[in-house]
């Protein structure tokens, strides 16, 4: 198992985060370049309201990581210190900043907890919990929504509908494979989680797909775990660990409306919310690593209509914005994790 813990992490190098950064910061200046207009600037003047709201969106991304190592140290019933969890949760972000958002650092992660002292079975069971409950929040709040502000407002791109927007559609896309996946899971975790096992050795015994076989056989044992360990926890488990998500996740999303309130005055928040929402989802689909590049090109497509300035200077205005959101809730997990990688990889492995 070492072995393989190794093997796994020599795909992860430091080094990799300047991909990202090249895609974002690329992104962001052509669309600034191909749009500029004089006067850009002029609309990102720093006041005292300025300086708030910018610490604010600090607060919410402290937020965001609390949440996090609040319910990593609820699935792990309290055997993972706070520098532990702070750790962890760092190393994964590190690990979902450089790799493509489908992949993410589900993988990496049960070697991040196993090698803070937690057994292999235990740290797969929280990161397939951790999954989970993630999914979760994205299949209520999704549907939530679109019932509260409607779909047509939801996703209207300016003069353009949901469907030829093509944004519904990413949008649906993304859902469904969260839908499908939180499905399958639950019907294991609370249902017949031997039965899923079979079945999952069943499909992975096609040829073509015999090479995940072995994999197929861990998650097997994973969803076998963590259902005989959910079976023995009370309502109290569930309210931490369902509160920490949905702390964590909606401080992620409020990011992005304390930016706009640092610059412009934002009309509807809960609008502004769901659609961070929706990017989010998309994001899952795109093959860079983090999501680079396509996310700033969603922020500006998708969210320039809540900036309040001349047409002309729109798209510029919001490739300066989303370059903002990024520098606060993307690049640092990128230098932080390059600071603690290599050192915990030397500290846990000796090399």
């Amino acid at each position: 198992m070492s072995q393989e813990h190794r093997s796994l992490l020599k795909k992860i190098k430091p080094r990799d985060m300047i991909y990202p950064i090249i895609i974002g910061l690329g992104v962001v200046g052509y669309m600034i370049y191909s749009d500029f207009e004089p006067g850009l600037f002029s609309h990102f003047s720093f006041s005292f309201s300025t300086f708030f709201w910018l610490v604010v969106t600090v607060l919410f991304m402290f937020g965001r990581d609390f949440g996090y190592m609040i319910r990593i140290k609820v699935l792990s019933d309290g055997a993972l210190t706070w520098m532990q969890a702070f750790r962890v949760i760092m190393l994964w972000e590190f690990t979902s900043a450089v790799t493509p958002s489908a992949i993410g650092g589900t993988s990496f992660a049960v070697i991040y907890v196993h090698k803070e002292g937690i057994s292999v079975g235990k740290s797969s069971s929280i990161v397939l919990l951790t999954s989970f409950f993630d999914e979760l929040y994205f299949i209520i709040m999704f549907p939530l929504m679109v019932l509260l502000i409607g779909a047509d407002t939801l996703f209207a791109v300016g003069s353009h509908n949901a469907v030829t927007s093509g944004i519904f559609a990413i949008a649906i896309t993304g859902y469904s494979l969260k839908l499908a996946y939180l499905l399958i899971v639950s019907y294991g975790l609370f249902i017949n989680p031997k039965g899923l096992k079979w079945l999952l050795l069943k499909i992975f015994r096609i040829k073509p797909l015999r090479r995940w076989y072995a994999a197929a056989v861990r998650t097997g044992d994973d969803i076998i775990t963590s259902s005989m360990a959910l079976r023995r926890k009370n309502f109290i488990f569930w309210v931490k660990a369902v509160a920490s998500t949905f702390l964590s996740w909606s401080s992620r999303y409020f990011v992005v409306n304390a930016i706009m309130l640092a610059f412009f005055s934002v009309g509807d928040h809960l609008l502004l919310f769901a659609r961070q929402l929706v990017m989010w989802i998309m994001m899952l689909v795109m093959p860079t690593p983090g999501g680079s590049g396509f996310a700033e090109f969603f922020f500006k497509e998708y969210l320039s209509d809540f900036i309040p300035v001349d047409p002309m200077m729109k798209i510029g205005v919001a490739a300066m914005l989303a370059l903002i959101w990024r520098f606060v809730t993307y690049y640092p997990y990128l230098v932080i994790g390059a600071i603690i990688f290599p050192r915990w990889l030397k500290k846990k492995f000796g090399e």
